[in-house]
């Protein structure tokens, strides 16, 4: 038996190399490097169980390394440019993602959910309402842990949180009998090149669903509705899945929508929205398209609809960290924390749940248009740029709104406190990555406005 050829050496590359072991499969693992300290760790833990490391190996040596391999397994975020899938494209060497591995391996349904944002709120939401009704279920993915870690567990259901990156290689064995597409506007597109690219991988996961599946589309954005009409699946199948809409439009026509100032689902009332804990817009999004996804796994695993526990989570879920959370209120002004709003789309819909914001954003930009902010200005009072897209904000908003450059977190939050009015909202939105600022993540990003804001509001009363 030729070994697997595995890209990267951290958490999804460990999984997959101990599942494949595991089986009996002979692995090699790759990594560019460099050998740090922790790198080390990692690499003594793989050869450990067995596997072959090998760390900066040349294009030549990638090249004879494929050709040994039946199969190659990049971790996310492996370019499809890179010399190793370049290699096996070259001498058609098959690229499988680590959740087709998993995928291939399970003995219970996936339910996928994908989208440019709000990914993991729907998960969460999903898991919820499906184990509030007596069901064995457990999250993965990008979300956290990889789903081959999954394999051999006592499930029902696996609900998974899916990246482009991910889909990216999947193959005939990734077919989630629920999946669901929340969004897609421009996002990684260093990576994938085009919208069009990235378009096809989120479409991708629903592209070897059959007849008996279902695919739940947000019928509100532009491009989802496009996929409805276009077929997500291979255009070839004669079988598809049973697609259910979703929107918050008004009057809008989905079997999941908002009517008469309620969720609804196939024109039965769920829930008044004056009862959730919160009713921006996206959250509504999220929410019904958790449900048509609940919905959805219960009937295919034969059960009926459990309204009362779906009803509950709706009633009581707590919005993640990070994600348009409300900190707190000072001298009239509210402070909202949406650190993982790392793309415009993401900043878009925050400044539109607001009638008047003072903005801050900026980071480290992927390579996206900012100016699509401009389409919200009218909401827009002020806004202050910050880290290395600082210019490109400026640049964004110039002649429409006034922009400071601050030099930090904490003058960006003294800056926007000084230029907003009692009544408005300012809001950390940044539209871009962090990791200019904060090599830890949005999370590091988000923790230090929040500790800024309530730092000053301590020197207010003071």
């Amino acid at each position: 038996m030729q070994p697997a050829l595995v890209v990267g050496l951290a958490k999804t590359g460990l999984a997959v190399a101990k599942q494949l072991i595991s089986e009996g499969r002979a692995v090699v693992v790759i990594d560019d490097g460099p050998l740090t300290a922790s790198m080390r760790l990692r690499v003594d833990e793989v050869l450990r169980i067995g596997a072959r490391v090998e760390i900066g190996p040349d294009s030549q040596r990638l090249f004879a390394l494929v050709r040994e391999c039946e199969f190659v397994v990049p971790s996310p975020g492996v370019r499809p440019s890179h010399p190793v899938l370049v290699a096996a494209r070259e001498g058609q060497t098959p690229v499988r993602s680590e959740i087709d591995l998993a995928a291939e391996r399970f003995s219970f349904p996936i339910v996928a959910i994908t989208g440019t944002n709000g990914k993991t709120t729907t998960v969460e939401m999903t898991t919820a309402m499906l184990q509030a009704g007596g069901l064995k279920v457990a999250s993965g993915g990008n979300i956290g842990t990889p789903l081959i870690s999954f394999v051999g567990d006592d499930l029902d259901v696996i609900v998974a949180e899916v990246s482009s990156f991910q889909l990216e290689f999947v193959t005939q064995h990734w077919r989630p009998r629920v999946a669901v597409i929340l969004n897609i506007a421009d996002d990684h597109l260093d990576w994938h090149g085009t919208l069009n690219a990235y378009k096809a991988a989120k479409s991708r996961i629903a592209r070897f669903q059959t007849q008996d599946d279902a695919l739940v589309l947000n019928i509100d954005d532009d491009v989802v509705r496009s996929i409805s009409v276009d077929g997500s699946t291979d255009q070839r199948s004669r079988l598809r899945p049973k697609v259910l809409t979703v929107t918050i439009a008004e009057n809008g026509d989905g079997e999941f929508r908002v009517e008469r100032e309620a969720l609804v689902a196939y024109g039965e009332e769920m829930v008044k929205i004056a009862e959730l804990p919160r009713s921006l817009p996206h959250d509504l999004t999220n929410s019904l398209c958790a449900c048509a996804a609940t919905f959805a796994t219960r009937s295919l695993l034969g059960a009926s609809a459990d309204l009362a526990s779906v009803v509950s989570v709706l009633r009581n879920y707590e919005t993640l960290p990070h994600r348009v959370q409300f900190i707190g209120e000072n001298l009239g002004v509210k402070y909202f924390n949406d650190s993982k709003a790392t793309n415009p789309h993401a900043t878009l819909r925050a400044v539109s749940a607001f009638d008047s914001v003072v903005l801050i954003a900026g980071g480290l930009n992927k390579g996206l248009d900012l100016s699509i902010l401009r389409s919200v200005v009218s909401r827009i009072r002020s806004v202050v740029a910050i880290g290395a897209a600082a210019g490109e904000v400026a640049a964004a908003f110039e002649g429409f709104v006034e922009v400071q450059r601050a030099t930090g977190m904490a003058d960006a939050v003294r800056r926007s406190a000084t230029a907003a009015q009692s009544g408005d909202v300012v809001l950390l939105s940044p539209g871009c990555a962090s990791f200019d600022m904060y090599p830890d993540g949005y999370t590091a990003r988000g923790d230090d406005f929040v500790r800024e804001v309530l730092l000053m509001s301590e020197e207010s009363v003071a």
